[in-house]
């Protein structure tokens, strides 16, 4: 991902933000041939000094039957973003896009069998504590969990770089700034969380 020095962010908060806020993320690996697959990942934070991303594909998956201990991966994540029309500027210029990324790159840790149970009950737990009726792992039955663990490929992903970009206007003078402000408030829900994140870039 290109990152102008404008668009830099070296806040941790904000990382955190989009990939909790975003976590269907790309998993894309180059090990014998350029594969992508969608995935849910999370950020483990149990020690803050070696904090990593863990995730799982489907062991089918020709992209887990190709990675191993050690091989290069890229995680990216796209946070909130919208249009910015150039009708919005008070002179004539180019439309473009507002958006927060994070791209992590990092090395494969294939995850044990006590490590993917665990992954598997987070996860499970994050979106289903807020279902009327919520379904735990641990109510699915240990010898059903067993079975579709088969079928999952764990991955720790140990970040070697991690790239944050926030492009939200930046380049523009104060009135053009508030103007797209003004305009993206009266859009989309989108378009109003970007709004929010200029306010906060600009205080």
């Amino acid at each position: 991902m290109f990152v102008p020095k404008l668009y830099r962010s070296e806040d941790m908060d904000v990382m955190r933000e989009i990939i909790k806020e975003n976590s269907f993320a790309l998993l894309i690996s180059s090990v014998d041939k350029i594969r992508a697959t969608h995935s849910m990942m999370m950020l483990n934070e149990s020690d803050p000094e070696n904090s990593y991303i863990e995730t799982h594909i489907s062991r089918a998956n020709p992209q887990a039957k190709s990675l191993k201990n050690g091989d290069e991966v890229l995680c990216d994540f796209l946070g909130a973003h919208t249009y910015i029309s150039s009708s919005w500027y008070d002179h004539i210029n180019v439309s473009t896009w507002n958006y927060e990324a994070v791209q992590i790159y990092g090395k494969v840790e294939l995850m044990n069998h006590d490590e993917l149970y665990t992954h598997l009950e987070k996860l499970t737990s994050k979106y289903e504590k807020f279902q009327q009726c919520p379904m735990m792992v641990k109510d699915m039955g240990q010898e059903f969990v067993e079975k579709e663990m088969k079928g999952a490929f764990g991955i720790k992903v140990i970040p070697t770089e991690i790239f944050i970009k926030q492009k939200l206007s930046q380049n523009r003078k104060e009135s053009d700034f508030n103007n797209i402000i003004s305009h993206l408030e009266q859009s989309d829900a989108q378009a109003q969380k970007i709004a929010e994140k200029m306010k906060l870039i600009k205080k």
